[in-house]
């Protein structure tokens, strides 16, 4: 069951992680390499704020496949098309997404310089907690899914008003995935779960930092939380039993603040594995609680 999970992390390229997770020395798809040495994933962060630059996605291939030949990327969809261009006071609906061919064309160039490396595991829709199901939002969804049809589309909602059987069944029809995520549960958020509506399962840990959640002064807070073990387990049933219903399942770690995403993507890895992994050095001399399910 594990073969079918690929555990990793959301963002590969941060400065926080400098001398923690991977050496100081190591800068762009370097860091990229090294990561692959312990990680199967990597969620591509980037293409959320801009399409990916089809270079760009060909040297992070040719790096994540010179350390791991079976590494896979999983990338986010522009913003454009999943949040109103004023998100932060205005609510997301189909009414204020906007966005133009071009941005279609460029994001599509993206995704297709790395499903031509053959490592495009799955492309995420991830749409804010204002994002509510109405009869327009779905109709938007549909769209959506029209347009990006040619790439394995997982839908990330936040509000609970998306908890619905016939949801499930109407994006099985679509043939889009549907995202379990972990968060804060605040007011009308969705609750974790384990479900799966196509081959594709997918599973994104943004951490239970309830008092930073909504940060505007510091982004990386947001995301400053570190999961125990105990929390750990119940994800390691979930992406069991999503597992036991697709052909891939992939698990996202995206509490990345100083690294603590590689923490419990490696704590993870070694509960599913039920053996112990192999851990950057620099990491567990920051997280010592790493000894337990590291070889070296």
């Amino acid at each position: 069951m594990s073969r079918k999970i690929k555990i990793g992390v959301a963002g590969f390229s941060y400065e926080d992680w400098a001398g923690i997770v991977y050496p100081s020395s190591l800068k762009g798809a370097q860091r990229l390499e090294y990561l692959a040495h312990y990680l199967g994933l990597v969620e591509i962060n980037t293409s959320f704020y801009g399409p990916i630059k089809p270079a760009a996605a060909r040297e992070w291939c040719r790096a994540a496949a010179s350390a791991n030949r079976d590494f896979v990327f999983t990338a986010k969809l522009y913003r454009v098309f999943t949040h109103s261009p004023v998100a932060v006071v205005e609510p997301t609906s189909a009414k204020t997404i906007r966005f133009s061919d071009k941005d279609a064309t460029e994001t599509k160039a993206g995704f297709d310089s790395i499903a031509e490396h053959g490592k495009l595991g799955a492309v995420l829709a991830q749409f804010p907690i204002s994002f509510k199901l109405t009869d327009e939002n779905r109709g938007y969804v549909e769209r959506l899914v029209h347009q990006f049809r040619e790439y394995p589309l997982v839908l990330e909602v936040r509000h609970a008003s998306w908890n619905q059987p016939e949801v499930l069944q109407w994006l099985a029809e679509l043939h889009v995935g549907l995202c379990n995520i972990d968060q804060p549960l605040l007011g009308r958020a969705i609750r974790p779960g384990a479900a799966a509506t196509t081959e594709v399962g997918y599973i994104r840990l943004h951490g239970r930092n309830y008092k930073q959640w909504f940060a505007e002064t510091n982004v990386r807070d947001r995301f400053d939380y570190l999961y125990s073990e105990k929390e750990l387990s119940q994800w390691k049933e979930r992406a069991e039993e999503v597992a036991a219903k697709t052909e891939a399942t992939f698990v996202v770690a995206n509490n990345h603040n100083l690294g603590k995403a590689t923490v419990n993507a490696l704590e993870l890895m070694a509960m599913l594995q039920g053996s112990k992994v192999d851990v950057p050095s620099t990491l567990v001399q920051r997280y010592p609680e790493l000894a337990k399910v590291a070889t070296i």
